[in-house]
């Protein structure tokens, strides 16, 4: 499960940099603009969301526990 975590976290910032790259290209030189960025940080959202609820349903699936923080009364 921790990987999945990690590899899920380096996607997500994988797509969060290629909109960045998007963003400062696009346009340029008297290029026309793209929907690149826009694709990008969709994508972004949609893997933020999915990497959420895998997270719910594992802990719903008792595969990941809680850490144990003591709650202060």
């Amino acid at each position: 499960m921790k990987l999945f975590i990690v590899v899920a976290f380096v996607l997500i910032l994988a797509s969060l940099a290629s909109a960045l790259v998007f963003m400062m290209k696009d346009g340029r030189d008297g290029k026309p603009k793209t929907n690149n960025m826009v694709r990008s940080l969709g994508l972004r959202v949609g893997l933020s969301v999915v990497l959420f609820i895998c997270i719910l349903v594992a802990y719903q699936l008792g595969w990941i526990q809680p850490t144990g923080v003591p709650v202060i009364k």
